[in-house]
């Protein structure tokens, strides 16, 4: 009997000594938690997270927030079963976020590269919104090109085909749109003065239509503009810099008095993009105190199923849809929602 209850004692050890083993063991998953958020009105590192040289900018009384995810990638079986159990926090393969063959170093690059190319994106963006336009600039002109002899370094481009060039990616878009051979005509700036040429366009080795020509985007402003934070990766800061960099410089207050969260690529032209973590961002905002949250019109379905009791969301495709938002949230009203 007592040799029994040994054995019986030996086996409850081993299970569970067999059963931390197995929890303390890593899986092939991440967990995705709330992360930080960020005013981009205020500061961070004891440094005013947007600077402006050179022009007088605005104080607002509330917040403007950007969103994050924590991303846990070393993940235990017991930290995992913690996570599917939590309405905060989610369980993804860790294939997800860190596509095979690619390090989480290779990644985190990425992740900056894009968070870098978000701010410059959001720059332009809000620079246009206040009304400094972009100019498409001729940088160079390639030898033998179809624009040899017609047009020349430092012409301003403004229309191909007589549609508006924004941006510098609508020159391509609207070459390309037709076949190779296709007379194009050119509307341009030069030395202050505008004309129109027509330029047919040429391919060679089965490439798209081209017109021989490099480009450069600039966006003549009399100030210095400079976003300063580290740390955080991914484009989706792009529309609360926007935001941030419109409040600065404009004389009212976007805010309201408000903490104003929200996330969500954007580009050179103000479209607003969709993100990831939507719902984990939403419960970070609640966190941070947030009165309203901007949703991308992308995310407009997963936002609904993760909403947050107290936490309105408005629905955003735009910059100016953005800002449209606030100023309705100002007035005391309910932008459109998701």
């Amino acid at each position: 009997m007592r040799r029994r209850g040994v054995t019986v004692l030996l086996g409850a050890v081993v299970t569970a000594l067999l059963s931390i083993g197995v929890l303390a063991a890593p899986i092939p998953y991440v967990v995705l938690g709330p992360g930080p958020t960020v005013d981009t009105l205020g500061r961070h590192d004891d440094k005013d997270v947007i600077q402006v040289s050179g022009e007088e900018t605005s104080t607002s009384a509330g917040e403007l927030r950007l969103t994050t995810v924590g991303v846990q990638p070393d993940v235990k079986l017991l930290t995992a079963i913690a996570g599917w159990v939590s309405s905060d926090e989610a369980v993804v393969p860790y294939e997800l976020i860190y596509p095979p063959g690619q390090t989480q170093q290779q990644v985190e690059e990425r992740n900056a590269e894009d968070f870098a190319a978000s701010q410059t994106s959001a720059e332009t963006a809000a620079l246009r919104e206040l009304g400094y336009p972009i100019q498409v600039v001729v940088k160079n002109v390639s030898a033998g090109a179809p624009a040899e002899g017609i047009l020349r370094v430092g012409d301003v481009i403004t229309s191909v085909d007589g549609k508006p060039v924004p941006a510098a990616s609508s020159v391509t878009q609207l070459v390309q749109a037709r076949p190779a051979g296709s007379p194009l005509s050119i509307g341009y700036t030069r030395d202050g003065r505008p004309t129109t040429a027509t330029v047919v366009s040429a391919a060679t080795d089965n490439n798209p239509p081209r017109i021989g020509v490099e480009i450069e985007q600039r966006q003549p402003h009399p100030f210095e503009l400079k976003i300063d934070l580290n740390d955080i990766g991914g484009p989706s800061a792009g529309l609360m810099f926007a935001l941030g960099i419109v409040d600065k410089l404009r004389s009212e207050d976007l805010t309201g008095g408000k903490i104003i969260a929200g996330t969500g690529t954007i580009n050179d032209l103000g479209e607003v993009g969709p993100i990831g973590g939507i719902p984990q961002k939403l419960v970070g905002a609640k966190n941070a105190g947030a009165k309203y949250f901007l949703v991308p019109a992308g995310n407009c379905a997963e936002a609904v199923q993760n909403a947050q009791p107290g936490l309105p969301m408005a629905r955003v495709g735009t910059l100016g849809e953005a800002l449209s938002a606030l100023e309705t949230i100002r007035a005391g009203g309910r932008p459109p929602a998701c």
